[in-house]
């Protein structure tokens, strides 16, 4: 397993990794895409020190429309962590799943929690068949199972290890915690849909730090 993480640390502590694939801007992981490891930047320095820079004119074109390349540079300077959602299909027993990094917790009572799906991913409607599913928290140690789950076609369980969670959803072995849940509802947002899920049970599971998505790479924490 990888370091651990020791809490909150400041800016430019975040172990570099060579990704495997890139993330969309609202969240899902896209496939075959190469993006650099992560890497604090400054844009000048006085001292040694960065110094500060004034927002910029913004991104809209003139007929209003947000330019989609600065929408991702911006959205990529908040970093998340990565989940996989998995399931078995009700129909041929087989395991499916997808990787996404627009995962949140949504209410206590109710406990809920809420991810993002693209109307384009193959992978959810097998998901959504299922009468549950289970978000599996990565660690950061799990970029290849991440990018295996975020691959177009073939068995993207073909060589993971998994056991069954009491609701009978894979947990990926060294994923750092589990949660079994059923959907709530289901909201479209533009070209993805927003999913909320009821939480029937969760656990932590392995030791380790988190997959950490930041500015276009992975990363983890370190001590």
């Amino acid at each position: 397993m990888g370091t651990h993480a020791a809490g909150l640390i400041a800016p430019g502590t975040i172990a570099p990794h060579t990704p495997p694939t890139a993330l969309a801007p609202t969240g899902v992981i896209a496939p075959d895409r190469r993006v650099a490891a992560l890497t604090p930047r400054q844009r000048s320095t006085r001292n040694g020190a960065a110094m500060p820079t004034g927002p910029s004119s913004g991104s809209c074109r003139e007929d209003g429309h947000l330019d989609s390349k600065t929408f991702r540079s911006v959205l990529g300077r908040f970093a998340t962590g990565v989940v996989a959602i998995t399931a078995l299909d009700p129909v041929d027993g087989r395991p499916y799943g997808l990787a996404a990094n627009s995962f949140t917790s949504v209410s206590l009572d109710p406990p809920l929690v809420a991810f993002c799906v693209a109307h384009t991913s193959t992978s959810w409607p097998r998901v959504r068949g299922a009468t549950a599913l289970t978000v599996n928290v990565l660690a950061e140690d799990q970029q290849a199972v991440c990018a295996q789950l975020a691959s177009r076609g073939g068995d993207k369980f073909a060589g993971l290890r998994w056991t069954g969670s009491p609701g009978g959803n894979p947990v990926l072995d060294g994923a750092l915690a589990w949660i079994d849940c059923v959907v709530e509802a289901e909201h479209p947002a533009g070209d993805h849909m927003i999913v909320v899920a009821r939480v029937q049970q969760l656990d932590t599971h392995a030791d380790g730090g988190p997959l950490v998505f930041y500015r276009g790479g992975y990363g983890g924490f370190v001590e």
